[in-house]
């Protein structure tokens, strides 16, 4: 809604032949005028300020200022009526569009027209490619023009519009589209509410203020002028509609004092006054115009509504409440749509909506929220209408929306225990918002309404399943473990679920306590063949080398159940990543991921595991793909603890391929989002990508500090699973740094803790440690031990280290032949990964021992940054921008520009060279992306 005509001639004035003045915000408009015309200009930017400030004039003025230099805009508006219907703004911005939403790739655009309810729903909704549809028809519009996308009234859009904007939003950079959003102070948009700039708007200065007031017909002069520009504190809607009170002698030529009420209420009462005096037809149309949202009005207009002609009209136009567009009728300001509605007695509002939907049969979402909101009393009715309108939204990925429905028909249903049922089930549908507040209030709805155990135990579950991903790991730990501990007699499946998620909860926080108390309660829990799967996973997460011999035992019947169970292949490979079993990992997380692909609207508990897994298998293309979606998924969700966990992993492959600045940024994203020591599990992985980065530099004091910090000042690990694998390089910056006796104590402490359950990888990175610390007569044995098990090829980077600091301890003891072998596969090894820094490292060890070498085609890619090396890679593969944009959730003309950039680089001129020129390192590491 426009802020509206009211906001426009508070800052305007009387409508004339040419564009109407703005007083006051000369720097408000130059911010926005060059948002939209500098290419250098952020692509989004927020508009924020208290209602009736003017934010819509302003944005006005800037889209016709835009749409007159030629470019596209675009435009939606929020609204009341509409925020509980799912990807209702999104539509009304696309609708202009929509031809070219039929231009999109198939899968995309079925996934814009499911989300709309203009196809079949798919089987289930991934609510990414969603976003990637909207960022490839922006991308898409803007070569033909540039693109200036309007959002007003933000504060109204329904929760899956947002989501989906937000995510193209993060990634309009280098397109032609700039986007700006207006919403009122201190409303919460999620998605826009960290890095992007704001423009907040503020009262107008006392000039202003003056010069608006002198724009109308009967400007207010002497005590009254002043008692108005005082009570209007700068806000051009106030200062407007003060003004006119007083001209209509609305209050006895006073403008009423505004005593204890906010400004915003004030208002409402001053239109909501204008309705006493006129007629009642008027009245009715008002309220009708009130009650409807914007696609009713195509609708029910005809059958309900009278039409723009109409004598009805006339009185409400005099009054400022109603104007005239192009499409109709419409309110001036919502705050005059708020007045209406408030100020009709109940039975006339109960009236109003069931008008509206009857005409409504072939929308039946819009019919039942006017069914609703017409009911004053319980309705099974009602209430179930509501309940298929849930099922709907949530079938098109609308989960906000779903739950919304289902809270409302809880409310209507006539039985309490229905009514939990149905708070229950809009719980489940709240935890894909990502919204933990919300799903606790649903919880205490359910506990208030029913002493049904099973009932009680699905609302405990359901807090539990968000709560997991939070970062109040400390807090949710204990609630879980608690109902677990409530639970274990009386409903044991709930209860090990329960303590499955608390499991997850230890690993994240990497409190010792928590390992004791996840004991005691799983030993309290009886044992049950159907849920060993189950007992296997908390063991694995919240100790997985206290018994791993054990637990290696099971782990064949875990992937027997996993392949009988499709959906819990992604456990499996959680427990196999844990027990450094990442071979059976990664085809695991590779056989999920083809299978069913990684759809859901959450990040999976430990979903940072499959990245860790590619990592280590030297895949780091996919791992940053993970990465990537991982990411996506909790900023539109807003778990920042997921996205820190991606911020981590994506940090530490930046370091191996030398992108240290990179990768530092990146790091330090993933700690300011957590408390490290809630969060143990990510501190440690972003101080270790601070330590590679800087041995990436060869700055190895700087890798010392901060590898040193992910042991306790004792040397004990600050996380039971993270810490261990940093030994390694903190021997290697040790040595180099002057620390060699402070890190033997270190290993030789965590070999003690870990004693025979150790991995082979763990023994190998021990081994490579003791190496490096030790004299240099005694340091072989250590290497060679290192080397020993074949499966160690299945971690090739950590092996190519070892490798390399075997060659060069054999150089330096002259033993030059011996050292060739080694540093030939070394380099082999880090060419193929990418790993720049240690490239050059082993070139030149390998130079020193006397072998020739030379720039082989692979090392064209160095010259890349990791993401265009990601691309290059995906394209050599065969795919076309639009899908390495899906993979990676960037726009089409991003890929392309990479790709534009990186071929004089690679000395081509052509797609099709990409394959013959990569074509080695790709049969070399045929698996790597």
């Amino acid at each position: 809604m426009d802020e509206h005509t009211a906001g426009l001639h508070a800052v305007a004035g009387p409508e004339s032949a040419g564009e109407r003045p703005i007083f006051g915000r000369d720097a408000e408009l130059a911010r926005l005028f060059h948002a939209v015309d500098s290419a250098s200009a952020d692509p989004v930017l927020v508009l924020l300020g208290d209602v009736g400030m003017g934010k819509s004039a302003l944005l006005d003025r800037v889209a016709r200022r835009a749409e007159a230099s030629g470019a596209r805009v675009l435009r939606a508006e929020g609204s009341e009526s509409e925020s509980n219907l799912a990807f209702s703004a999104l539509h009304q911005l696309l609708r202009p569009v929509s031809a070219e939403v039929d231009r999109l790739p198939e899968r995309q655009r079925a996934a814009l027209r499911g989300a709309f309810g203009a196809g079949p729903a798919p089987a289930e909704t991934d609510l990414m490619l969603i976003g990637v549809a909207v960022l490839s028809l922006l991308s898409a519009l803007g070569d033909q023009r540039a693109v200036v996308v309007v959002l007003d009234d933000t504060q109204w859009f329904d929760r899956a519009s947002l989501d989906a904007l937000s995510f193209a939003a993060r990634r309009l950079a280098g397109e032609p589209v700039t986007m700006l959003i207006a919403a009122r102070v201190g409303e919460h948009l999620r998605g826009f509410d960290r890095h992007v700039p704001t423009l907040t708007l503020g009262p107008l200065d006392d000039a202003a203020a003056g010069r608006l007031l002198d724009l109308r017909s009967q400007p207010p002069t002497g005590r009254m002028r002043t008692r108005i520009l005082d009570e209007a504190d700068g806000n051009p809607l106030a200062l407007t509609e003060l003004t006119r009170a007083v001209t209509a002698r609305e209050a006895d030529t006073k403008p009423p004092s505004t005593g204890p009420l906010p400004l915003t209420d004030h208002l409402e009462r001053i239109f909501a006054a204008r309705l006493n005096r006129l007629p009642a037809s008027t009245t009715r149309a008002l309220l009708l115009l009130a009650a409807m949202d914007t696609v009713d009005s195509a609708i029910a207009v005809p059958a309900v509504l009278p039409n723009a002609e109409d004598e009805a009209w006339p009185p409400a136009e005099q009054a400022g409440l109603v104007r005239r567009t192009g499409q109709g009728l419409r309110f001036s300001h919502p705050l005059v749509r708020s007045a209406v509605y408030h100020a009709a007695p109940v039975d006339a509002r109960r009236a109003a909506h069931l008008a509206l939907a009857e005409p409504l049969r072939d929308e039946p979402d819009r019919r039942a929220w006017h069914l609703a909101a017409a009911a004053t009393r319980p309705d099974a009715a009602v209430a179930a209408e509501l309940e298929r309108t849930a099922d709907r939204a949530r079938r098109r990925g609308g989960h906000a929306a779903a739950a919304k429905a289902l809270q409302r028909a809880a409310e209507l249903a006539p039985q309490r225990e229905d009514s939990a049922r149905l708070l229950v089930e809009a719980a489940a549908a709240a935890v894909l918002t990502g919204d933990l507040a919300w799903v606790e209030e649903l919880a205490a709805g359910v506990r208030a309404r029913t002493d049904d155990a099973s009932l009680l135990a699905d609302a405990a579950a359901q807090v539990g399943r968000l709560a997991v991903l939070t970062v109040r790991h400390t807090v949710v730990f204990s609630r879980l473990a608690d109902a677990a501990e409530r639970l274990a007699l009386a409903r044991p499946a709930t209860a090990l679920d329960l303590l499955a998620g608390a499991a997850v909860v230890r690993f994240y926080c990497g409190e010792d306590a928590q390992r004791h108390r996840t004991r005691a309660v799983l030993r309290r829990l009886p044992e049950d063949a159907s849920h060993a799967w189950l007992r296997t996973w908390v063991r694995a997460v919240a100790d997985p080398f206290d018994d791993r011999a054990g637990l290696l035992c099971l782990l064949p019947r875990v992937a027997a159940e996993a392949r009988r169970r499709p959906d819990r292949l992604t456990a499996f490979a959680i427990m196999a990543w844990l027990l450094d079993e990442t071979p059976q990992a990664v085809r695991a997380f590779d056989e999920a991921f083809d299978r069913w692909g990684t759809r859901g609207p959450l990040p999976d508990g430990l979903g940072g595991a499959a990245a860790w897994s590619y990592v280590e298998q030297g895949r780091w293309g996919r791992a940053r793909e993970a990465c990537a979606r991982s990411s996506a998924l909790g900023t539109t969700a807003g778990l920042d603890h997921a996205v820190a966990c991606a911020a981590a992993v994506d940090a530490t492959v930046l370091a191996y391929q030398g992108d240290a600045t990179a990768a530092r940024a990146r790091a330090e994203d993933a700690l300011a989002l957590i408390d490290p020591w809630e969060s143990r599990s990510v501190a440690v992985y972003a101080r270790r990508a601070l330590g590679a980065a800087a041995l990436a530099e060869g700055a190895h004091e700087a890798a010392y500090d901060q590898l040193r910090t992910v042991f306790t000042a004792d040397g004990a690990p600050v996380h039971y699973h993270a810490s261990y694998p940093a030994l390694a390089d903190l021997a290697a910056a040790a040595v180099r740094s002057g620390r060699r006796e402070e890190a033997a104590v270190i290993v030789e402490r965590s070999a003690r803790a870990l004693a025979d359950n150790a991995s082979p990888r763990l023994r190998a990175l021990l081994e490579r440690a003791r190496g490096l610390l030790a004299d240099p007569e005694d340091a072989e044995p250590h290497f060679r031990a290192a080397l020993a098990d074949p499966v160690l090829e299945h971690w090739p980077f950590e092996r190519a280290q070892t490798l390399l600091d075997l060659a060069e301890w054999l150089r330096r003891r002259r033993r030059i032949a011996e050292a060739r072998a080694p540093l030939t596969e070394a380099l082999e090894t880090f060419r193929r990964l990418g790993a720049r820094p240690w490239i050059e490292r082993a070139r030149a060890e390998a130079r020193a021992a006397g072998l020739d070498v030379t720039d082989s085609t692979p090392d064209a890619l160095a010259e890349l940054s990791p993401q265009q090396q990601q691309i290059i890679r995906l394209a050599a593969r065969g795919l076309t921008n639009r899908e390495i944009g899906e993979k990676l959730f960037l726009s089409p003309r991003t890929v392309s520009s990479h790709l534009y950039r990186s071929f004089p680089k690679l000395g081509i001129t052509a797609r099709s060279q990409l394959r013959d020129l990569i074509e080695n390192t790709l049969v070399t590491a045929g698996h790597q992306d």
